[in-house]
């Protein structure tokens, strides 16, 4: 499935969740912020969100520094 991750198309296996693309991407699932075709989604529901062909998702990192 065809998928728009952070202004970026990427082709990933049907029937991922918002869950497991963080961990294919290596985030860091304490430190990140998923949008989903424009909606905040909750951490508590990222392993049961199943992701559908041409979702657009933003995935924002925090960094701390001073």
């Amino acid at each position: 499935m065809n998928l728009r991750i952070n202004g970026q198309d990427a082709a990933h296996p049907e029937g991922l969740t918002v869950e497991a693309l963080l961990a294919a991407y290596g985030a860091d699932l304490s430190a990140v912020v998923v949008e989903l075709n424009e909606r905040i989604i909750p951490r508590e529901h990222w392993q049961d969100m199943a992701l559908k062909e041409g979702d657009r998702l933003e995935i924002v990192s925090f960094v701390g520094g001073g």
